[in-house]
């Protein structure tokens, strides 16, 4: 009686219990972000990109990740890529262009994960939902850095290239930063100060960089580029100004924002837009 009231008791508990979430899955959109809370890959209907034609200054770098993406979306081997350097030169921009351009010339071969810096140390559970599933993906981790006292670097460094299981050959990974060895420059210093052997500690950190087989820098730009940059978004967008006045404009603007890079482009491309009352699609 005791054994058959324990039963009915357990019965009743586990009708009350939510069932399990269902694994994620790379259905229903090309792109998603890695929500690790809930164990979930959100579809993101519409990705916020610049079409690949329109990336200027950055002629190198985009042949080398286009032809990467692409060779993996064919099904080949390619190699995890460190996209470094000067802030707003098309860094993110290129990613997401190149996966865009993988979709157009192989429609649904490739699905983009945006895994968010704070959830780094989840990427082996995000992994081992992509190991078991057919589509490929390529996971993007925008402005990749890490402070004093952050562990989530090993996290990393044992996904890329360590442990017992290695990266999936159905995923790749593409991150952005401004700094080269993703480290500050004098945390590097202060393990050279501190440590009993300087060498080794600077080793453990610096090598994670050393961890992706693509390793492509991004520097600031000229005058001319700046102004190919501008050239290619007014004709792309059909501005109705003379390149005279765009141009005089566009020193200005930049001027006032203390620098010139694609991202300041971009934004002086926004303001003229929006003056001339030409619709952004």
């Amino acid at each position: 009686m005791e054994t058959e009231l324990l039963a009915r008791i357990a019965a009743a508990l586990e009708r009350l219990a939510p069932p399990p979430p269902p694994p994620p899955r790379l259905e229903g959109a090309d792109a998603f972000v890695w929500k690790p809370e809930r164990n979930q890959l959100v579809p993101v209907p519409h990705v916020s990109r610049v079409d690949i034609v329109l990336l200027q200054g950055v002629a190198r770098q985009k042949e080398i990740i286009l032809e990467n993406t692409l060779r993996f979306a064919r099904g080949f081997p390619a190699n995890n890529a460190m996209l470094w350097g000067a802030r707003g030169m098309g860094k993110s921009s290129l990613v997401k262009a190149a996966h865009a351009e993988a979709n157009v010339q192989f429609p649904g071969s490739l699905a983009l994960i945006e895994i968010h810096r704070e959830d780094i140390r989840t990427l082996p559970e995000l992994l081992t939902h992509l190991r078991a599933q057919e589509r490929r993906a390529l996971v993007f981790c925008d402005d990749l850095s890490f402070e004093k006292e952050d562990a989530d670097y090993k996290a990393l460094k044992s996904v890329l290239d360590g442990g017992i299981e290695g990266r999936p050959a159905n995923v790749l990974f593409y991150a952005t930063s401004n700094r080269r060895h993703l480290m500050p420059r004098d945390m590097i210093e202060n393990e050279r100060s501190t440590a009993i052997n300087p060498s080794e500690a600077v080793e453990e950190k610096v090598s994670l960089s050393d961890r992706f087989g693509l390793w492509v820098g991004f520097h600031n730009c000229d005058q001319d580029t700046f102004f190919a940059m501008i050239d290619g978004y007014a004709g792309a967008m059909s501005l109705p100004v003379s390149n005279e006045e765009l141009h005089k404009a566009a020193i200005e603007w930049s001027v006032t924002r203390g620098g010139r890079s694609g991202r300041v482009a971009w934004q002086f491309i926004q303001e003229m837009a929006g003056k001339l009352e030409v619709k952004v699609t």
